[in-house]
């Protein structure tokens, strides 16, 4: 099968919806199809070597946090270029309405040319005004989809809600055997005097929870003074540093942006993953990498982490924003080692549901669904 994806976000900083993409695609590669990606990046950009570059990229604050879009004519040109080209028998673009890569292929998506249209939906903004209001221009483009898929519950609210019609529901995939397989690191790991928490998140979206994080750290340490903080992901480390008390700095390690290796140590070597987001989740992907990593997982009571987590069968959670709450469920599990590995297997059972086996395998059946209504582009290989 020829299969054209869309993706919205630059490859160049890395994020929920580009992984997604990005694993999609080497797994039907994997799979024998030939799969061509289109993203946001300028002509000189690193890119993986089934993605093609859709032009210039700027930097603009979108759904909560700054999104790497490309848009304006020579993108649209090169899109409608890139369509011609691919000769595909599926188009599948994620969020077709982000101001980027993928609503101008919405805009230049022909059935007739391009094959039928499957779009993935990953936002949950279940009071979005600016898709309330663009909705009625964007009507005539979102009737070329042919079929709708949310990465989440929420997600599909949000599209039943928002953009009508409905979706079905396939999550976010995650490749488990890397997180499972992944080593330890010795400087990663904990004792019992010393018990590592582990944090991956953006330092300078606050709904990532890491203010939060920072309160929780003192009331762990008032019990476990030895206790550690491990926190991967980019930001300014300075102005993070200054969320803490200087008593509790020294306890707080940044590691700054890691990639996919050192991130599946650090899951694999931490005592506990603690998840203390704010809000705006659609998914939690890290919940699941966590689990399949092997680690026990505390995380905000969010409707998006509460179906991850089986509503507590796979990870304990704790009301959104109570930091005392956190802590509390923190210091219980770092108390019991036999209920934190009770947990930890509960968690790796339940990720085997988003390994990319599954999740692709679900995708393809929407692929073969729309393809199976006789839909353009069949035949054409």
């Amino acid at each position: 099968m020829r299969i054209g994806i869309v993706c919205p976000y630059s490859f160049d900083v890395p994020g929920g919806v580009q992984f997604h993409v990005r694993d999609l695609a080497e797994h039907l590669l994997g799979l024998g199809h030939h799969v061509r990606v289109l993203a946001p990046a300028d002509d000189e950009s690193t890119l993986p070597p089934f993605a093609d570059p859709g032009g210039s990229v700027v930097a603009v604050p979108y759904n909560g946090s700054v999104a790497r879009l490309s848009f304006g004519p020579v993108t649209a040109a090169r899109v409608r270029r890139w369509l011609a080209e691919g000769s595909f028998d599926v188009l599948h673009v994620h969020e077709p309405l982000s101001p980027s890569t993928s609503l101008l292929a919405l805009w230049a998506a022909s059935p007739v040319t391009t094959g039928p249209l499957v779009a993935t939906f990953h936002t949950a903004n279940l009071r979005s005004r600016a898709m309330q209001a663009a909705f009625p221009l964007l009507r005539p483009s979102l009737e070329k989809i042919a079929a709708r898929i949310a990465v989440s519950e929420d997600a599909r609210r949000t599209v039943v809600e928002h953009v009508g019609g409905d979706a079905v529901v396939v999550p976010n995939g995650v490749v488990t055997r890397a997180f499972a397989r992944a080593p330890r690191r010795a400087e990663w790991t904990g004792t019992p005097r010393r018990p590592v928490v582990a944090f991956v998140g953006r330092l300078d979206e606050p709904r990532k929870g890491l203010p939060l994080l920072c309160e929780v750290v003192p009331l762990v340490r008032a019990a476990v003074p030895g206790a550690r903080f491990l926190v991967a992901g980019r930001g300014d480390v300075a102005a993070a540093r200054e969320l803490l008390g200087p008593a509790d700095r020294d306890a707080v390690e940044f590691l700054g942006a890691v990639d996919d290796r050192a991130k599946e140590s650090l899951l694999a070597s931490a005592d506990v993953y603690l998840a203390p987001h704010t809000g705006g989740e659609s998914f939690g992907i890290v919940l699941v990498e966590a689990m399949a990593a092997g680690v026990a997982v505390v995380a905000a009571d969010l409707g998006a982490f509460r179906r991850v987590l089986g509503d507590g069968a796979h990870g304990a959670l704790f009301d959104v924003g109570d930091a005392a709450a956190a802590a509390r469920e923190v210091l219980t599990l770092l108390a019991d080692p036999d209920q934190r590995a009770v947990l930890a297997a509960a968690g790796r059972a339940a990720a085997a549901r988003y390994d990319w086996s599954v999740v692709a395998g679900e995708v393809l059946r929407v692929y073969e669904t729309v393809l199976g209504r006789g839909g353009p582009g069949r035949s054409r290989r």
